[in-house]
């Protein structure tokens, strides 16, 4: 949730500067007046409380945990209010109409949760003749080509451009358990094309004349009683393997859905990429596991399950996916069907339920034939990346280590990264794995001051990438260095996977309502290594509410540039750190850009407008923009 909480308070940050712009040129004062500054900056503080060294840890008591959740909770539902406000008045036609519209029925959010300690779900679009709204928001300084899904209420849905050009889409079933699908609920997916942080404008609705791909099913030990619309096939027999695959890789299947190699398209390559789940309990010494220590009983044994797991495979046009329902894991790969940066790796995803164990703690491993030896990877805070040596003389528990976004390891030919989003402990024990721990659930304090165990588990879900690259020229004595970057393309998956794109539907269709077809605020994509960290306005030194000045930070990436971005769905370039200013902004020209400390406490003496912001790889840098 703080992840999420983190991506939707740079989006909101970055919009409500834009609109605040666009406010003031037309003189609009239902926004100049309204409270969005003020919650804003209460969403700030309140992700910033939760960077407590115990509140990201989960080592609080269970009543605080649920004070943190709380807070998180109430900031991210008024940020998808501000997200809801700022874009609506970026893509109105009239920007003087804004005044006239009442807020309860315009751009909604397509996720509701309904409590702090509840999983996220898709509303229901209920579709009628009558065109609606679909905004779709990219958070991102790239351009990105990605899919976007939402539930309908009709099977009969069609999606337009806001030209009126219609948009293929693919529909599948929505599940309301592993084996009984919706009948009043559709899925439909569709590729979108969205500027760098700009909005995209498309209309759905119900039509005969709508025309998706259908999804195909088929089912593995197990079967489903009401097929409704969709192509469902069941298989008895456990020695046909199952496939996906997309224009860059192929995975095969082993006959309990988890994914058993993977097959590099360009070379034919066939890598062994396997998944498995295991166990650790803890010691029977009278020191056991608690939210602090880790003191397992041995290594981790292997999931067992008595009888095969039921399988859903999905085959549609814009991705194919296999889930696999294990007592305490809904686990689910899923490859996209595109040629972007998603194309290129594999998504998993584990909903973990491990409420009704007993001093255990369940954990994902990867097995591969990569030739790590003792060596692998995890990154710092998501900014720089350290080497870990595994010690067979160290008992088991000193070999795990923190993974923020991404682990990874490598032989001379390979890299194997699993991207994350979410924190957890990751570890590589053999050569070749890397293994992450996904829940824990213990009875006992440690001795370390919390003075409870942890039993406040909820459903939890855990989502990945699993990206495999090709490494050219290598050279031994390198490897040996304290220093190590990701690729350019792992970066940008990193952030995707961080920062997915915002889906916002018209809650009741307004006749008059007239959008742009879309908003587009930056000239092009910033450079590939060029992060914008945020754009957020900063506060007026008299009142508290917002001044005109924002803080542009920016964070220029270290990359390994021995790994070919060709071909790979990149669609940017790298630029040496430079940036023109004036080719910054399409809609907006810079009054100023004046360079300033981190903290925009204070300016260099020497400090005025510049014209080319100059980054050096691993630096942020932050200066105070007026548009």
């Amino acid at each position: 949730m703080d992840r999420i909480l983190e991506s939707h308070l740079r989006a909101a940050e970055i919009l409500y500067y834009f609109a605040l712009k666009q406010a003031q040129k037309y003189k609009i004062s239902k926004f100049l007046s309204s409270s969005h500054y003020m919650t804003l900056t209460e969403a700030r503080r309140n992700l910033g409380l939760f960077q407590h060294h115990d509140a990201i840890t989960g080592t609080a008591k269970d009543w605080v945990v649920v004070d943190y959740g709380t807070r998180l909770f109430h900031s991210l539902t008024n940020l998808k209010k501000i997200i809801g406000y700022s874009a609506l008045l970026l893509i109105l036609k009239d920007k003087n109409s804004y005044n006239s519209y009442s807020f309860d029925n315009l751009l909604d959010m397509d996720l509701k949760q309904n409590s702090q300690s509840s999983l996220p779900q898709k509303t229901i679009i209920t579709l009628s003749a009558e065109p609606r709204y679909l905004v779709v928001c990219n958070p991102s300084e790239q351009d990105r080509i990605s899919v976007v899904s939402v539930y309908v209420s009709s099977p009969t849905a069609k999606v337009s451009s806001a030209s009126g050009k219609p948009v293929e889409i693919q529909m599948s079933a929505v599940w309301n358990t592993a084996s009984t699908i919706s009948q009043t609920a559709y899925e439909i997916s569709f590729l979108v094309q969205i500027p760098p942080l700009g909005l995209k404008v498309y209309t759905i609705l119900e039509s005969a004349s709508s025309d998706p791909h259908l999804a195909e099913y088929v089912l593995h030990n197990g079967n489903v009683k009401d097929k409704g619309i969709f192509n469902m096939k069941n298989v008895k027999s456990t020695d046909e393997n199952i496939i996906l695959e997309n224009s860059f890789v192929k995975l095969r299947f082993g006959p309990s859905g988890l994914m058993e190699e993977m097959i590099n398209k360009e070379d034919g390559k066939r890598h062994e990429v396997k998944v498995q789940f295991s166990w650790y309990g803890t010691t029977s010494k009278k020191d056991k596991s608690g939210a602090y220590l880790f003191l397992p009983d041995g290594e981790a044994k292997p999931y067992v399950y008595t009888a095969l797991p039921f399988v859903r495979v999905q085959h549609g046009r814009f991705y194919s996916d296999v889930t696999c329902f294990l007592e305490h894991v809904t686990h689910r790969v899923r490859l996209y069907n595109i040629q972007g940066i998603d194309g290129q790796s594999v998504e998993v995803s584990n909903i973990v339920d491990i409420r009704k164990e007993h001093n255990r703690e369940i954990a994902m491993r990867i097995s591969s034939s990569i030739n790590s030896q003792n060596r692998f990877y995890t990154d710092l805070n998501g900014y720089q990346i350290q080497p870990r040596m595994t010690m067979s003389k160290l008992p088991l528990q000193a070999n795990v280590y923190p993974m923020t976004t991404m682990a990874y390891i490598q032989d001379a030919k390979h890299r194997l990264t699993l991207l994350s989003a979410q924190s957890l402990g990751v570890s590589s024990l053999k050569s070749g794995q890397i293994e992450v721990i996904m829940d824990r659930r213990l009875m006992q304090d440690d001795n370390r001051g919390l003075e409870q165990g942890v039993h406040d588990n909820k459903v939890t879900a855990n989502l990945f990438r699993i990206l495999l690259e090709k490494r050219s020229v290598v050279n031994m004595e390198e490897e040996k260095k304290s220093v190590s970057y990701p690729s350019l393309v792992s970066h940008i998956t990193s952030f995707f996977l961080n920062h997915p794109v915002f889906t916002m539907t018209e809650k009741i269709p307004v006749p008059t309502l007239q959008l742009l077809g879309e908003f587009s605020p930056l000239l092009s994509s910033l450079p590939c290594d060029i992060h914008l960290v945020n754009l957020r306005t900063i506060q007026s030194k008299v009142d508290g509410k917002h001044s005109d000045e924002a803080a542009l930070i920016l964070h220029r990436k270290g990359f390994d540039c021995r790994f070919s971005s060709r071909d790979t769905g990149l669609l940017c370039s790298t630029t040496q750190g430079k940036i023109l200013v004036q080719k910054l902004f399409s809609m907006f020209t810079v009054t100023s850009l004046i360079p300033s400390s981190l903290s925009l406490m204070h300016s260099p003496p020497d400090a005025r407008n510049i014209s080319e912001i100059n980054l050096s790889p691993m630096e942020i840098s932050t200066f105070r923009i007026q548009l």
